[in-house]
């Protein structure tokens, strides 16, 4: 079986021997299970992601691990280069997942177990009862922990964490549901639409950590108006269901 890891890349030169000193031990394990297939898109970074990215990573190439950059002439944001990433997939089974180490590469082999027939997404989710936060400030989660208890409202309780990007997918999944957000929204809105198509979330317990090197690329206002927008479009859906029935 094939597996794909999509990795959108920001401005994250100085990332990038901390990723590899931490994904390659993976990549290696996982190879003895999977053919591998990395995707890198570095989302218009204005520093030298992309050079750093190609001198680390292409040289470990070997019939089992390929690593693919892919590149953004301006910078159009996370959902942009997730579509991007998905373009270039052409794994069974989809990774995406942050370049900066908020949630482990370590974590990518329990997250894949849950991945098991009759599952169609496993979404890690600090905010689990058996999940944890650690060195993150907490004027930095009222965004993803709020919008998260509105979608639990709106979409379902069980899952406890709709806002990250660290998640795993069947393949029918990315060929089947589209997503519009080019911004932060985007990991959101395409679990949320493929949980209304009827496709099963299970929540892998995570651990969230504050990132090392560099900053947020979230910009607030702008992420908070994108959630509620979408929010908004979700209850009017299932209201319109409500008559229906």
């Amino acid at each position: 079986m094939k597996l794909s890891i999509v990795i959108p890349c920001y401005n994250e030169e100085d990332n990038v021997q901390k990723m590899r000193e931490e994904l390659f031990p993976i990549l290696e394990s996982l190879s003895l299970t999977y053919n591998l297939q990395v995707v890198f898109v570095d989302d218009g970074s204005t520093d030298q992601t992309l050079k750093a990215l190609k001198a680390t990573f292409e040289s470990l190439s070997t019939p089992q691990i390929v690593f693919c950059f892919m590149k953004h002439d301006v910078n159009r944001g996370l959902g942009a280069a997730m579509r991007t990433g998905f373009s270039g997939a052409e794994g069974d089974l989809i990774i995406t997942t942050d370049s900066d180490g908020t949630y482990k590469f370590s974590s990518i082999p329990a997250l894949l177990d849950l991945l098991k027939p009759g599952v169609d997404i496993v979404t890690a989710s600090p905010y689990h009862p058996q999940g944890n936060v650690v060195g993150v400030p907490k004027n930095r989660l009222i965004l993803s922990q709020g919008a998260s208890f509105l979608y639990r409202v709106l979409v379902s309780w069980n899952v406890h964490t709709y806002t990250c990007l660290f998640r795993a997918y069947r393949r029918e999944v990315i060929d089947t549901i589209s997503f519009k957000s080019n911004g932060f929204l985007a990991g959101t809105e395409l679990m949320v639409k493929g949980m209304l198509k009827g496709y099963k979330v299970v929540e892998f317990p995570a651990v969230l950590y504050s990132r090392v090197f560099g900053t947020s690329k979230a910009k607030l206002a702008r992420t908070i108006k994108a959630h509620l927008s979408f929010q908004w479009q979700v209850l009017l859906h299932r209201m319109r269901l409500v008559q229906l029935v």
